[in-house]
């Protein structure tokens, strides 16, 4: 026997065609979002035998949950925290910074060996030496 499967659109057009109650066996399948929405439409879901819901959890925001009652069931627990320790006199480590010219040949050596022929040398170096300039690099 050929099951029949109901979609949550199928659900939808029953209930807009006066159909408020669906009998389930096992030729009768409901997808996880037709079984939501047959509960969130009021239709009613006739078995034989006890039907056990779809092993997808519900979504919440396609059920008729209010912000509040989504809040109400999920407590709000703040982990402890470690103890902080407050060091003094502590200066930050910065790494040392190549020179403008070191570093402008070798950000140019990586770009041609990138790029090769596909740039204009004279092009590259004027971006190079603004992009060095904007960023305080001398």
């Amino acid at each position: 026997m050929p099951k029949v499967f109901y979609t949550e659109r199928d659900i939808e057009d029953m209930v807009k065609r006066g159909i408020l109650s669906l009998e389930l066996n096992d030729s009768v399948v409901l997808t996880d979002l037709a079984y939501e929405k047959a509960n969130k439409l009021g239709m009613r879901l006739v078995q034989e035998k006890p039907y056990t819901p779809p092993a997808a959890p519900v979504r919440p925001y396609i059920t008729q949950q209010s912000p509040s009652q989504l809040i109400a069931k999920t407590p709000f627990v703040v982990p402890p925290q470690p103890p902080q320790t407050i060091i003094h006199d502590v200066q930050p480590v910065i790494p040392p910074q190549p020179d403008g010219m070191a570093l402008h040949q070798r950000i140019r050596d990586a770009v041609i060996a990138r790029l090769g022929n596909q740039v204009d040398a004279n092009l590259l170096d004027v971006i190079i030496t603004r992009v060095l300039k904007n960023t305080g690099v001398k």
